[in-house]
């Protein structure tokens, strides 16, 4: 993977400054005016490539970018301005998050049948065409290319029963040791099925703000201990949510004409996510909040990003299909 093309001022700075191998006080400093003046951080292109690319160099890194940079002070710095300006925004969407003195796995059950955001599956099973259904993956593949990633980075800040229940979720997560069942490698062959390049990265330029904006949410929750409440409340609610959902992805790919070869990535999530949700929101973050009660509110924070950032992307993705345009940037071509 090689750095993406810029979207501003920032991220092209940033750019030059990472292929020179060292972050300027000047890119420091418009980082910190880009956090503090952009009108919608969620939405802000510019600012939620910069904070992707400080992030991918603790995933893969790029080839381009000297692996020491990973944990240099002034990138770090860089990268704070924008989380806060990030996080802000979280709370702004989510809005106020209350804990109450109910069983964690109950107060999540609420807060998810709550939700009134719009139904994405719905739409591409009765209706999502195969022009739609290739933005969505491209959309999607910037996190499930790198899926259960995220989550991960927060296990070593976990102890006892909340540990074992964590690694148990990702465990599936990374195909039980076979390496073809990886739900990433899924996700890779089901992309490549419908004619997209499903090469680490290879969509970047053209995937929307909103697909790094999820992303980048797991990847703060997980690598902060401040946030480890949210980062299982986080993938609790995916565990919780993603069972139907994927029934429905799957009868959207076989109404076109596609067989299991194609939707195995959703009928696997169909199968595993049912016996996660207990898992998660019971013994995982059960047992994370009676070990710390203090981390409740943390835990259905990150569950309420979950929602909240779910229905951001489905709200770009069929706002752009009902106004008849493509929801991806520019006209790159998305073939392999």
């Amino acid at each position: 993977m090689r750095l993406p093309q810029p979207r501003g001022l920032l991220t092209a700075a940033l750019r030059d400054d990472l292929l020179a191998g060292e972050v300027s006080a000047a890119t420091v400093e418009l980082a910190r005016r880009t956090a503090e003046e952009s009108a919608d951080p969620l939405h802000d292109d510019d600012l939620q490539l910069a904070l992707a690319v400080c992030y991918e160099l603790h995933y893969r890194g790029f080839d381009d970018v000297d692996d020491a940079l990973e944990w240099d002070p002034d990138l770090l710095g860089l990268r704070a301005r924008l989380e806060r300006a990030h996080l802000a925004a979280l709370r702004a969407l989510t809005g106020p998050v209350t804990a109450t003195g109910e069983p964690v796995d109950e107060q999540l059950a609420a807060l998810i049948a709550a939700d009134d955001g719009p139904s994405l599956s719905r739409y591409m099973a009765r209706s999502g065409t195969e022009e739609q259904w290739r933005e969505y993956l491209t959309l999607r593949s910037v996190y499930h290319l790198k899926e259960g990633d995220p989550h991960t980075f927060a296990i070593p800040r976990l102890g006892g029963r909340a540990k074992a229940a964590m690694v148990e979720i990702q465990a599936d997560e990374y195909g039980g040791g076979s390496p073809e069942r990886m739900h990433s490698e899924l996700f890779a062959g089901m992309m490549r099925d419908l004619g997209l390049d499903a090469g680490y990265g290879a969509l970047w330029d053209v995937a929307p703000a909103v697909a790094f904006t999820a992303v980048n949410t797991m990847s703060l929750f997980g690598l902060h201990r401040r946030w480890r409440g949210a980062a299982l409340g986080h993938l609790a609610c995916v565990e919780m949510t993603s069972s139907e959902p994927s029934r429905r992805y799957s009868s959207g790919l076989r109404r076109l004409g596609h067989d299991e070869h194609t939707t195995v990535f959703y009928d696997e999530h169909v199968e595993a996510d049912a016996v996660h949700e207990q898992i998660a929101s019971v013994d995982m973050c059960g047992s994370l909040v009676a070990e710390d009660p203090s981390l409740t509110a943390d835990v259905l924070f990150g569950a309420a990003c979950s929602l909240a950032l779910d229905g951001l992307a489905a709200g770009h993705l069929l706002g752009a299909w009902e106004a008849g345009r493509s929801a991806l940037r520019g006209e790159a071509a998305l073939a392999a």
